[in-house]
């Protein structure tokens, strides 16, 4: 582990008073969720405009949901990891006032984050793409896990509420978490490569606003070079620590 930078980063977090963390895919690896870029991730085996877009959804909604189950099997058994647990330890403690993450798992809820901005959706929720009906997912789960697509009464297809390629970010939560970087003092960036845009843009906010900017990840990201501090480690064992640096050891991760 980075002692050194993990010691910098969490006296960086312990004088912070509004700290946001953005997170992405790399963060729920660890709950044995696939990420999408690393070398075994989820594209180098799957072609995402093909596979996870709103046109090949239209195009083919039953070989959309073959393709989700592989990802959905891992979703449905994943557990909080201690990166989760660690982020809502430090909300509980009144030192982060938001998570904003790329990830539609609903980990950082389940770990007991109260204010989280997914900004790729989530798979609570389906909606009809003929007559709008939004339903929860878990009475179609059967009919998905058959790798078929259900069907609303109306005819239509339900997609679940998660942003496919070639759509629009939710522009509420957008706004949101805009907000948030532009009021934080210090920005969490962590298990994300930030490779995909809009969001790739989001520390730039926080960054042109004065806020400390840490980074924790395996790999290189394009903002290493204006980070204060880079950790490139295991989000799961590097933000628990940073964590417990910053505000102590309430609880065992």
């Amino acid at each position: 582990m980075h002692h050194e930078a993990i010691e910098r980063a969490a006296e960086l977090v312990a004088r912070a008073r509004r700290v946001v963390a953005l997170t992405g895919a790399g963060y729920s690896k660890p709950s044995g969720i696939p990420d999408f870029r690393s070398p075994d991730g989820i594209w180098t085996v799957s072609d995402p405009s093909e596979v996870a877009s709103l046109r090949a959804f239209r195009r083919d909604p039953d070989a959309f949901y073959s393709w989700l189950n592989g990802l959905l099997g891992p979703i449905l058994v994943a557990r909080p990891n201690p990166a989760h647990l660690a982020l809502a330890e430090l909300e509980h403690a009144g030192r982060l006032s938001a998570v904003i993450t790329q990830n539609i798992d609903g980990l950082h809820q389940m770990a007991g984050s109260r204010r989280v901005y997914e900004l790729h959706g989530h798979l609570r929720s389906a909606t009809c793409l003929w007559c709008g009906r939004q339903v929860p997912v878990e009475p179609l789960l059967q009919t998905v896990r058959r790798g078929q697509a259900p069907h609303c009464s109306c005819g239509g297809h339900f997609k679940p509420d998660v942003v496919l390629f070639d759509e629009m970010l939710p522009q509420g939560v957008f706004w949101l978490a805009h907000r948030a970087l532009e009021e934080c003092d210090l920005l969490l960036v962590a298990g994300t490569s930030l490779e995909v845009a809009p969001v790739c843009d989001l520390p730039l906010v926080a960054h042109r606003r004065g806020a400390k900017i840490v980074i924790v990840n395996l790999d290189p990201t394009d903002l290493d070079a204006q980070a204060d501090v880079v950790i490139p480690d295991d989000v799961a064992t590097a933000v628990p620590a940073l964590v417990r640096a910053a505000i102590g050891d309430p609880v065992a991760w």
